[in-house]
């Protein structure tokens, strides 16, 4: 007999989630009251130690310690912290030649004793490479020869068998994203060096800038106050977004003249009247060094199709619902 023939008792899928849910919210608890006690001195001393490092921060660990270590190593490099990750099988075989002098090494084993490790761990302090450990054993072989070890609380898995990592596996990779956090922060990590790391897909579009994008100089749609309608319909035909940007003699924005205008004052005069007598005195305008991810919230919270970029009281772009979604920002 199989074993997927041997008939299980019925479990509620759902309560079994929300015990998974609870088991590893108490893991995060304990971790957070760790951290307002011993461990968070270490955890400074780990982020002044892994800031200060003039080489890469090199991450490795072994069978689920070692997935994390992968998205732990992503999250840093992705935060401007230099880093990577170092299988531990194949460290012993020639890998130990990317660890230099002038790295960090942050090793995980929820038993500290992985003999897989051992390698890294003999390089580490043969070559005085800082060696930062976390693990949930402070007396283990990786916890005593870490120069920092961050020490996990010991909390129950989810796993109803005690065996599955679970809960062990979330403090890892909750206590991997302080520490790039802690970094990005310490390095006035802006928005703008996140988009050099992100330039493709939605994330990279939406970190893009308005100026980037948007519609200047000759293909800007402009009519000046005192101009007849007509001269403003001729000139929103020729640029062909809908509307035309209105300056007055000083060349500051004085308002929009958008197709909804024309249908609203739609009477047999509308050309010869002039542009101030149909405009928009309130036109929705942004920044050109703004994000298009704020400029997508603006036309999404504000309804309109275009928004007139402005420097210094003074229009110097069209940017247009069709460019945001062009770029990928939507």
């Amino acid at each position: 007999m199989t074993l997927s023939a041997v008939r299980k008792p019925a479990v509620d899928p759902i309560a079994s989630a929300l015990r998974t849910l609870a088991t590893e919210r108490n893991g995060l608890e304990a971790l957070a009251e760790a951290l307002t006690a011993g461990l968070g001195e270490r955890f400074a001393t780990a982020v002044r130690l892994i800031g200060a490092c003039t080489g890469r921060v090199i991450v490795t660990g072994m069978g689920k310690s070692g997935h994390v270590g992968r998205k732990i190593a992503a999250t840093l490099a992705s935060t401007g912290t230099p880093a990577y990750f170092v299988h531990p099988g194949e460290a012993s075989h020639g890998d130990l030649g990317m660890i230099r002098a002038d790295d960090v090494v942050i090793a995980l084993s929820w038993s500290g004793e992985t003999t897989e490790l051992s390698s890294i761990i003999g390089y580490a302090k043969r070559f005085r490479v800082t060696l930062v450990a976390i693990t949930s054993k402070d007396d283990s072989t990786l916890g005593r020869e870490a120069d920092v070890c961050l020490t996990l609380p010991r909390t129950q898995e989810a796993c109803p068998n005690g065996l599955a990592p679970t809960t062990s596996t979330t403090m890892q990779i909750v206590l991997g994203d302080a520490l790039a956090v802690a970094l990005l922060e310490a390095r006035g990590f802006s928005a703008q060096d996140f988009r050099i790391y992100h330039p493709g897909g939605k994330l990279g579009a939406q970190l893009t800038q308005v100026c980037d994008v948007m519609h200047a100089g000759e293909r800007l749609p402009v009519v000046a106050v005192g101009r007849t309608m007509g001269d403003a319909l001729v000139e929103m035909s020729a640029k062909g977004f809908g509307c035309v940007v209105v300056v007055d003699d000083a060349g500051l924005l004085a308002g929009i003249v958008t197709d909804g205008d024309l249908r609203r004052h739609m009477r047999p005069d509308l050309m010869t009247l002039e542009v101030e007598a149909v405009m928009t005195r309130t036109p929705k305008i942004v920044a050109p060094d703004a994000l298009l991810a704020e400029a997508l919230e603006l036309v999404e919270r504000t309804k309109v199709g275009a928004l007139v970029v402005v420097e210094d009281g003074r229009p110097v772009g069209l940017v247009h619902v069709l460019d945001l979604l062009r770029a990928g920002a939507a």
